[in-house]
């Protein structure tokens, strides 16, 4: 720290009781001064620094040895304008010797620019009159935007001293040639109040020398200074407005550009504006910028939880924002206008990547599974945001199935149109084989979505095997045609049947049954011929199932050629979630319906 020594006369400054300070003469004080209630006959009030900074003052005049540092310089000064210690009074005045120790010395180190910053608070206005805040301001941001080859080791007095440094190491002198890092300034400017902090970093930003990604980085070291609990969605309590002010500065200075800061950060900063009840601008802008960047976000970033007093446990509306800014920058460099007499349009490719929607795609449906363990949370929400990506497409629905059956496990009181509706969401065709198996087991699924499942699964085993399709399609022909017989005709089934979830017996009958399709005349007549050994129950489900599959709604899924029927389309998630078979098994049956006999 730089420091300066004024007068060569020894302190003889001394305090009686009741704060009396006085100078040690063989003359009788001829004058008192009160200073903020210190003495009683000359009143000065108000003075900048109090009675040390006046202090500082009068032992100038007495040519006595004042130290001047970091800490004090700026009370002095202000104090000094405030007597009127100015060269017109007499030359080489304090005023004028400050004014020079500044320029010379405070404002040519790092440490004491800091310092001197800080200190300008406490001495507002008349430090902000005296540009004594503007001169530290452009001298941190000059210094900030040094080459770091011109920046000293010891760049950073709050550093940490590692082991090395503490002298005793042979190899001291390797250790300071380490490079400088580029964010060498990050760790003190966070130090300094954010109305300061907010001046210091748009001067530093002006001067457009200080990449994207350092600015990206002071700002998350702020947040993680300035707001308690940050890392965790601000759940603590504090000073709100106080809290609200840093939040709403650092939104402020984000660069504009794309990828400052990660899509992480921005999540949590809008946790932390939704917490400190920010204003609406300030939560619409993290939104445009996560939409901008979406695909870097994980699920747990997205889990932002609604305010008190809220009936659902997550904000979904503002994910469901999220996503539109997401697919809008698609929208925006879709069409270019162009003045064609009266007709005008030019098609143009979106911005978006196929790798980037497919990443949003999933991280929508490894979402909705989670948020499905509201057991508030409304269909419609459900649905609404799984539809804004079902035109992405993608090669698995694995994940869609897994939100559908999570949404389905933790709400079983929905009606079968409902199921119907949510069940339209995934791709029957689109599911792997572990989904299938699972799909296939699983007993909160509408019949109709079992057997498209089935029917597809032993499409694909065909085809795998190497039968081909047309014989798969002679085999329905024969069922549908009664070779297999059924007492009832498939006019007595109706829509309904379909939409109804399957018993565990209707689920195994189904996989017996179209299994059966796909097998040489032998093995199909082996495994019908094992039927004399079922259960009545389970002959009943095959008899059901047999006559199900006569139905049109069969003949319409073969008809399509092994393509979709009804269903749009979603994917992803790796897991399946819920797909313990063992769980599955565990699950109880729902209300059995009557079988056709």
């Amino acid at each position: 720290m730089k420091f300066m020594k004024l007068g060569s006369k020894p302190d003889t400054f001394q305090t009686e009781e009741n704060n009396v300070r006085y100078v040690a003469s063989e003359l009788a004080t001829d004058i008192t001064i009160n200073v903020d209630d210190v003495n009683d006959e000359v009143y000065i009030s108000n003075t900048p620094g109090g009675p040390a900074a006046f202090e500082i003052c009068a032992k100038f005049c007495y040519g006595m040895i004042v130290t001047l540092n970091a800490y004090n310089v700026v009370a002095a000064r202000c104090a000094a304008e405030f007597l009127g210690m100015h060269e017109t009074v007499e030359k080489g005045n304090l005023i004028y010797k400050i004014d020079v120790f500044l320029s010379s010395s405070i404002f040519r180190s790092w440490k004491d620019s800091i310092i001197v910053l800080q200190s300008t608070k406490s001495l507002l206005p008349i430090s902000e009159e005296l540009k004594l805040v503007s001169n530290c301001i452009e001298s941190i941001a000059t210094k900030a935007c040094l080459d770091v080859s011109m920046v000293d080791w010891s760049y950073t007095y709050n550093r940490k001293k590692i082991p090395e440094e503490n002298g005793n190491d042979p190899n001291l002198n390797g250790v300071r040639n380490r490079p400088v890092p580029k964010d060498w300034w990050v760790e003190d400017l966070c130090e300094l109040e954010i109305d300061l902090f907010k001046r210091a970093l748009t001067s530093i930003k002006s001067k457009s020398i200080i990449p994207n990604e350092v600015v990206g980085e002071a700002l998350k070291a702020c947040a993680y200074r300035r707001l308690p609990g940050f890392s965790r969605g601000m759940n603590q309590c504090g000073d709100k407005v106080k809290h609200r002010s840093t939040v709403d500065a650092i939104v402020w200075l984000l660069p504009a550009e794309k990828g400052s800061v990660s899509c992480g950060f921005l999540l949590k900063l809008l946790k932390a504006a939704n917490f400190v009840e920010s204003g609406v601008m300030v939560k619409e802008e993290l939104v445009r910028r996560i939409g901008q960047q979406l695909e870097e976000a994980s699920v747990n970033d997205l889990l932002i939880r609604t305010a008190e007093g809220e009936t659902m446990m997550y904000d979904v509306s503002t994910i469901q924002r999220i996503v539109e800014e997401f697919l809008r920058q698609d929208q925006d460099a879709e069409m270019e206008i162009l003045e064609d007499g009266h007709e005008l349009q030019k098609m143009s490719p979106g911005i978006l990547s196929d790798a980037s929607k497919l990443m949003v795609a999933k991280l929508i449906d490894g979402y909705l599974a989670e948020i499905s363990k509201d057991s508030i949370l409304p269909l419609s929400a459900f649905i609404d945001l799984a539809n804004m990506v079902s035109g992405i497409s993608r090669p698995a629905h694995d994940g869609i199935y897994r939100a559908i059956d999570m949404y389905l496990k933790e709400h079983p009181g929905i009606n079968k149109s409902e199921r119907k509706r949510i069940c339209k969401l995934m791709d029957c065709k689109k599911l792997s084989v572990d989904a299938c198996m699972h799909a296939v087991q699983n007993e909160r699924l509408p019949l109709r979505v079992v057997v498209q499942v089935l029917f597809f699964e032993q499409v694909r085993a065909a085809a795998s095997s190497g039968s081909s399709t047309p014989d798969l399609h002679k085999s329905m022909k024969e069922l549908n045609g009664g070779s297999h017989g059924s007492s009832r005709s498939a006019t007595t089934n109706t829509e309904e049947d379909w939409d109804t979830v399957a018993t565990a017996e209707e689920l195994r009958a189904l996989k017996q049954e179209l299994a059966s399709l796909r097998l040489s005349n032998a093995a199909g007549g082996g495994e019908r011929n094992g039927g004399d050994s079922k259960s009545g129950v389970d002959k009943a489900a095959i008899s059901k199932v047999r006559g199900l599959l006569k139905s049109k709604i069969l003949t319409k899924l073969w008809s399509s050629k092994g393509g979709q029927v009804e269903n749009s389309g979603s994917d992803s998630s790796d897991s399946l979630g819920s797909g313990n078979p063992e769980e599955v098994k565990s699950t109880p049956s729902r209300n059995r319906r009557h079988s056709v006999s």
